[in-house]
C-alpha cells in the first residue's frame, strides 16, 4: 500500500480506538501503559498476562475494555480446584435421545478475563493452552474453532505463592506481552477517591468486532524498515548468545527469547505506530515494547536467580548495548 493511503487509513482506523480509549479512561485514572497495551494486544490478536499487586485496577481494566466493544465478555476466577471442563465444556448424556451433547463452557467467548490463572493446576493449564495457541478446542473428540476475536488476558499476584502454580514455560511464551501494573501516582490516586465517591461512569460500546478487524488490517500493513527489523533481530538474538554482541550477561541466562518474541515485537512494534498514528515504525516503537515483549521469555540462570538479577534487567542491559538504527 502507498505510504500516503497507508497514512490516511491510519488516521480513519485509528479513530475507533480513540473512541475506545477515552471511555476507558472514564474508569481507569492514569495507567496510560497498561490501556495502551491492552489496546496493542487487541490490535495483534495476542494474549497478555498482567502482573502487579492487588487492588490496581487490573480486573477492573479488562472489565471496562471488554464493556467498549460489541464481543462476548466473560471473566473465570481461576482456583486450585477447578476442571478442564469447567472451562472448555463437556458431554452431557441426554438419556431421551441417547445421545451426547455439547455442552460448551466460557473459553467459547472473544474477550476472557482469566483472574488469578497461576492458582488453576496443570490439567486446567493444559487445557487452555490448546485454546490460546491453536485458537481451537476439543471436547470428547470433537474440534471447534473459536470466533475472532479471541482474547485471554490473564492477571496474577506477584507476592501471593502459597496456593499457585508455577506457569509452564510453554504456555508463557503464548502471552504475547507480560505487562506490569505500578501503583499510581498521588494525585492520580486523588482522582481515584473523587471518582469512587461520584459513582461509576457509564460505558457505551464504541467499536464492533467489524471495526477491530479493519483496525487489525492497517496496522498489521504498516511499513517496517529492514534495519527496524534487524534490529528486533538483533535484540532476540542477544538473549540467546550476549557475547556476540559484546554483553557479559551470558552467566545470567539460562534460555533465550523464542522466535516468537521476534514475531511479537515486530507485529507490537506495528500496533505502537498506529496508536500513535504513524504509518511507519521508528525505533523507539521497539524499544517502548521490547520490556513487556521480552521480560517473561527470558529464563534466568540460577545465578541470577541467586544474585536477585531479573529478566528485567537483562532487557535494560539489552537495551542499553545494541546499537540503535
Amino acid at each position: 500500500m502507498d505510504i500516503q493511503k497507508l497514512a490516511a487509513a491510519v488516521e480513519k482506523e485509528s479513530l475507533t480506538l480513540k473512541e475506545v480509549t477515552a471511555q476507558v479512561e472514564k474508569v481507569i485514572v492514569g495507567q496510560k501503559n497498561l490501556i495502551e497495551r491492552l489496546l496493542i494486544g487487541l490490535l495483534c490478536d495476542g494474549h497478555l498476562l498482567l502482573e502487579g499487586l492487588p487492588g490496581l485496577a487490573k480486573t477492573t481494566a479488562v472489565k471496562t475494555l471488554a464493556s467498549c466493544i460489541h464481543a462476548e465478555f466473560v471473566r473465570i476466577q481461576f482456583t486450585p480446584d477447578l476442571l478442564p471442563a469447567d472451562v472448555l465444556g463437556t458431554q452431557i448424556f441426554r438419556p431421551d435421545t441417547w445421545q451426547f451433547e455439547i455442552r460448551k463452557g466460557p473459553l467459547f467467548h472473544n474477550i476472557i478475563l482469566a483472574d488469578e490463572i497461576n492458582r488453576a493446576p496443570a490439567k486446567v493449564q493444559s487445557a487452555l493452552l490448546e485454546a490460546m495457541a491453536e485458537r481451537q478446542i476439543t471436547i470428547g473428540g470433537n474440534t471447534f474453532p473459536l470466533d475472532t476475536p479471541f482474547m485471554v488476558l490473564a492477571t496474577q499476584n506477584p507476592i501471593e505463592q502459597e496456593g499457585t502454580y508455577p506457569l509452564p514455560e510453554a504456555q508463557v511464551d503464548r502471552f504475547m506481552l507480560k505487562i506490569k501494573v505500578d501503583y499510581p501516582t498521588a494525585p492520580e490516586e486523588k482522582e481515584i477517591m473523587r471518582r469512587a465517591e461520584a459513582g461509576t461512569a457509564a460505558i457505551s460500546p464504541v467499536a464492533d468486532v467489524a471495526s477491530v478487524i479493519r483496525a487489525r488490517e492497517v496496522a498489521a500493513a504498516i511499513h517496517m524498515e529492514e534495519k527496524i527489523q534487524d534490529y528486533i533481530i538483533n535484540l532476540v538474538h542477544a538473549t540467546r548468545a550476549p557475547g556476540q554482541f559484546g554483553l557479559t550477561i551470558g552467566r545470567f541466562i539460562l534460555y533465550g527469547a523464542s522466535v516468537r518474541a521476534s514475531l511479537y515485537l515486530a507485529a507490537a512494534a506495528r500496533a505502537h505506530a498506529f496508536l500513535n498514528g504513524r504509518a511507519y515504525v521508528t525505533p523507539q516503537d521497539v524499544k517502548s515494547l521490547a520490556p513487556d515483549v521480552l521480560r517473561h521469555r527470558i529464563i534466568p540462570s540460577y545465578e541470577a536467580l541467586a544474585e536477585g538479577v531479573t529478566g528485567e534487567e537483562i532487557v535494560a542491559k539489552l537495551l542499553e548495548r545494541i546499537e540503535v538504527p
